[in-house]
């Protein structure tokens, strides 16, 4: 047989190899700080509002006064995240989320506790859309789902272990040393980033043929390119549902298993716990999955489409039982299914911009599909605030939550399809 026309594949070389696990490492590090911060008011909750006398509904502010400028800041990284790559922008975004944090601890009024979390959620921005473009540049097609679900872990870990640690923090030396505490750990989080990450070389892994082969637009033609195509749109829509999902169950979960199932502060934060964990194993599922096919031959556009609309209907499924159950067990049965399936599909959302993107546009493309995404979750919050002092039960708020979830897969299934013929290149 003759082997010299096959394609050689090449080891991976040691540099490499040391500079993807530094990569991954110092995403990883980030994602988990990064989601600490932003779980930290939700552990804080009860007792933030009795403290500064907050309503549910203002407290819903104060979750969407961060999901809000969270969202709003991906825009500016459409265009400006490609060009100026992931070290500064992220190592930037770092430390202004630090500080906020740092400085929350010393709040003493409404209007400055909404300040700061809007700057927090603005400093925020990027962790997401710049980890997506190292990955991208730093794995190959086959093992960037793996890659992609050890980072998105880094949030369901911190969701799982903000309870029982914030919890302890705040029992201890109260909720201001809590923010304090996790603003320092953040600065030093960015220090060591802006001290060892490096900007991947040009790979060229693999053709984009979805999209065409855009090669870094200026930063006022990146909005137009994409949203001239239907599939970005069908994408934006669609990602509201699995952020909508995991922002209310970041932003109330505790708050729902002591005031709706009665646990007390300290064993909420143990029973929180399990729900994120599973959704850390729906990450690690599907990680092992989709490398699987796509080691087969398998189309990665086509597996994680298909991810996201399983994944986010059986979510939908899992929060209405949650919605319909009248026992603990039950219901944190049905957090677990709901948080392994839209975790499941979350890992798939992020590969499938990879899958889609036009070249040097991965982190153009995941900033406006965070962007949108977050317009859509940030009434969650709100929503579930209003809904709460109004009927005094998450039933209705959580009812809602599944049938966004559903409209999201349904986006995804219909209007997010690949090879579409408005999808021609530019």
């Amino acid at each position: 047989m003759n082997t010299s026309a096959l394609p050689q594949i090449q080891p991976t070389r040691p540099p490499l190899r040391r500079q993807q696990t530094i990569a991954l490492s110092l995403l990883f590090l980030g994602g988990f700080i990064n989601c600490l911060d932003r779980t930290s008011l939700s552990i804080a909750n009860t007792t933030v509002r009795a403290e500064m006398h907050l309503s549910a509904t203002q407290m819903g502010w104060l979750f969407t006064a961060f999901s809000l400028s969270y969202g709003l800041a991906q825009l500016p990284l459409v265009g400006l995240l490609d060009r100026a790559g992931t070290r500064t922008t992220l190592g930037a975004g770092m430390t202004v989320w630090s500080l906020a944090q740092t400085l929350t601890g010393f709040v003493r009024g409404l209007p400055s506790f909404l300040a700061l979390r809007y700057l927090l959620g603005a400093g925020e921005a990027p962790c997401w859309p710049a980890g997506v473009r190292t990955l991208h540049e730093w794995f190959s097609p086959k093992a960037r789902t793996r890659a992609t679900a050890i980072f998105n872990s880094s949030n369901t870990w911190a969701s799982a272990l903000a309870p029982p640690l914030l919890t302890a923090i705040m029992l201890w030396r109260g909720w201001r040393a809590m923010f304090i505490t996790l603003g320092l750990a953040g600065l030093v989080a960015a220090v060591a980033w802006f001290s060892l990450h490096r900007e991947a070389p040009q790979q060229e892994w693999e053709p984009v043929p979805e999209m065409g082969a855009v090669v870094k637009p200026p930063i006022g033609a990146a909005l137009k390119i994409l949203l001239r195509r239907r599939m970005v749109w069908g994408m934006m829509l669609g990602w509201g549902g699995v952020n909508y999902t995991a922002w209310l169950y970041l932003t109330w979960l505790p708050g729902y298993l002591e005031g709706q199932r009665h646990l007390s502060i300290a064993r909420s934060g143990w029973v929180a716990a399990i729900p994120f964990l599973c959704g850390a194993l729906g990450m690690y599922v599907n990680g092992a999955l989709s490398d699987t096919l796509a080691h087969r031959g398998s189309s990665l556009a086509t597996v994680h489409r298909r991810n996201m609309v399983i994944g986010m209907t059986l979510s939908a499924m899992g929060t209405f039982l949650v919605a319909r159950s009248t026992t603990t067990p039950q219901a944190v049965a049905g957090l677990s299914v709901a948080l392994f399936c839209i975790h499941y599909a979350g890992v798939s959302g992020w590969c499938y911009v990879q899958a889609v993107s036009p070249r040097g546009m991965v982190g153009s493309l995941a900033a406006l599909q965070n962007f949108a995404s977050f317009m859509i979750a940030s009434a969650g919050p709100v929503i579930t605030g209003r809904l709460l002092d109004k009927t005094h039960s998450f039933t209705i708020a959580l009812s809602v939550c599944s049938g966004v979830t559903l409209l999201g897969a349904l986006s995804y299934a219909t209007l997010a399809k690949p090879g579409h013929p408005d999808l021609a290149a530019v």
